[in-house]
């Protein structure tokens, strides 16, 4: 069953200066650029499984401790939740950590993973940093100032997300097949790859980027947790896109996610849920 909506719909505007936050927000990110550069691709790497069977390395442990240690020093009466240490707090503004989204990637020694950070204010995701240091990339975002991305050697680029208009012109991306198996959705990605122009599984993060930059018009998921979308969501909408579950629903506790340029949103879930009746 998909939980209730938040009070407070994702599209009400902030009514504050959310700039002290944000630059926060980009300060831990160095923080954790830094701890999880360090250990990165190392071979004596320490690698352990937790209870659900996924991988924890000691970068994720150590990386999430620096981003708590900088929160919890200059906003000690804020909420955080983090994937390996939990929730302390109950404030109305919650801190959202992924230190390592996609430690798969980073055990192995392949770059493409991202550390997450985002600020829920009421329910309402309102300040994401996504960065990527292995590939030397970040992106940021926060209700009313925008999205934007770093440039090398240049000055941040403000996100926007693309004009498509059509499914047929319209590039997408999945997490994977078995995602989709495992949630009964296969006949559902079978008639979207068959009606858009292109479809890739990129995986993690890294599409919802892509999204917000204007190189994709879908990316959609299933089995993801808080900590894996929270940061995403002010980016792809401050980009100009729209980010909902599945079902349309403002939610980070459904499981299930839906990035779009906006403009083929509806379509989107048209054709996914016409695959499944």
């Amino acid at each position: 069953m998909t939980p209730p909506a938040p009070a407070t719909p994702w599209s009400t505007p902030y009514e504050g200066d959310l700039s002290a936050d944000l630059a926060l927000a980009l300060r831990a990110a160095d923080a954790a650029d830094a701890v999880a550069m360090a250990r990165f691709d190392a071979p004596d790497l320490d690698v352990q499984l937790k209870a659900d069977s996924s991988h924890v390395t000691e970068a994720d442990l150590a990386t999430e401790r620096a981003i708590r240690t900088l929160l919890e020093a200059e906003r000690p009466a804020d909420g955080i939740f983090g994937e390996e240490f939990g929730v302390t707090g109950t404030s109305a503004r919650q801190w959202i950590i992924d230190p390592i989204d996609g430690t798969a990637n980073y055990l192995k020694g392949i770059p493409m993973w991202t550390t997450l950070l985002a600020l829920v204010v009421d329910g309402v995701p309102r300040v994401g940093v996504a960065s990527q240091p292995a590939i030397g990339r970040r992106w940021w975002a926060a209700s009313g100032l925008g999205a934007w991305t770093n440039v090398p050697g240049g000055e941040p680029r403000r996100l926007r997300v693309s004009s498509v208009s059509t499914l047929a012109e319209a590039s997408a991306s999945f997490q994977s097949l078995s995602q989709w198996d495992e949630v009964g959705r296969t006949d559902a990605l079978l008639r979207l790859t068959r009606s858009v122009w292109r479809d890739r599984g990129y995986g993690d993060a890294w599409p919802y980027m892509l999204l917000a930059e204007g190189r994709l018009e879908f990316v959609a998921e299933f089995d993801v947790k808080e900590y894996d979308i929270a940061a995403l969501v002010p980016i792809v909408r401050e980009a100009g896109g729209r980010f909902t579950d599945i079902e349309g629903a403002d939610s980070l506790a459904s499981r299930s996610s839906l990035a779009t340029n906006g403009i083929l949103h509806d379509q989107f879930r048209a054709l996914i849920d016409g695959a499944t009746n």
